[in-house]
């Protein structure tokens, strides 16, 4: 999935106990220095510049059993937001999420997310490609251990570089965004079959070429305020099958799931894919 963020402030989420406000001028390296907060540290990459789309990265190193969360950040947690309204010679940012790791939030659920480090992928489109481009993001997060600590770090950085130092890290982080895919495609790893019982149950089948394969499945609604659960995994399902259910609970008041856009991303051990589905 790709989020395109609007060049206007996002507000802050407060979490617990503190925050962390960072600032750094901007540079013409290709990536901006580390801005080091609570238990995390955050900085701009830049990749090599050609024509009016250029890809940009935001990279976070955590602390040893810290993690900060995915788009959807589960159970509980709050996902990061990004303000790149003041940057220069930008029309728009569209953020890219690698496929996120699922974990116990400590109350007796899951988050999803991330840990030790991770790259989020950005396509930049120039307003004018002949330009220069200054990227400047503002970041909000969590990072969470027992507790969740909110931060915040403020950064800039040029896009100067014909050919960046970033390229290759840029190329595996866009390697671990989930490909889009459709139910039934012949993938290692795919969906079968997505169906609603008479209980309000949606029960989805998952095939893989290595049974072994350890396996998640994430959903999420037609808009950020669809609060789905986490599909559940069956312990039994027909051979070659890897089956999992969820409820639809969590919906907005008067939403109706009947035609309701959805999107299941699944994620093996080698590879994610994504899947765009109306509710029947």
């Amino acid at each position: 999935m790709i989020i395109k963020v609007p060049l206007y402030a996002v507000p802050c989420v407060a979490v617990a106990l503190l925050g962390c406000a960072l600032s750094i001028p901007a540079t013409a390296q290709d990536s901006s220095p580390w801005q080091q907060g609570s238990h995390a540290a955050v900085r701009l990459l830049a990749g090599s510049r050609s024509g009016a789309v250029l890809l940009g990265g935001i990279a976070f190193q955590l602390e040893p059993g810290w993690k900060t969360f995915w788009r959807t950040p589960g159970d509980s947690g709050v996902p990061p937001r990004f303000d790149f309204s003041r940057s220069d010679n930008v029309d728009a940012v569209t953020v890219l999420w690698p496929a996120p790791s699922k974990f116990p939030d400590g109350a007796g659920g899951h988050a999803l997310g991330y840990k030790e480090q991770i790259v989020l992928p950005l396509r930049i489109a120039a307003t004018n490609a002949e330009k220069p481009i200054t990227l400047r993001a503002t970041v909000n997060f969590a990072v969470c251990a027992k507790l969740c600590i909110p931060a915040e770090a403020t950064m800039e950085l040029a896009f100067a570089s014909v050919a960046s130092a970033e390229d290759s890290a840029l190329a595996a982080a866009l390697d671990m965004v989930p490909k889009p895919a459709r139910i039934g495609d012949p993938n290692p790893l795919t969906i079968r079959d997505v169906r609603r019982d008479e209980k309000s149950t949606v029960i989805v089948d998952v095939a893989t070429s290595n049974p072994r394969d350890e396996v998640n499945l994430f959903v999420e609604g037609p808009t950020p305020d669809w609060s789905l659960p986490i599909p559940t995994r069956h312990e039994h399902a027909p051979r070659g099958v890897k089956r999992f259910s969820f409820k639809l609970d969590g919906l907005p008041a008067n939403a109706n799931a009947e035609g309701a856009a959805l999107k299941l991303t699944l994620v093996g051990d080698k590879s994610a894919y994504e899947f765009n589905i109306n509710l029947n």
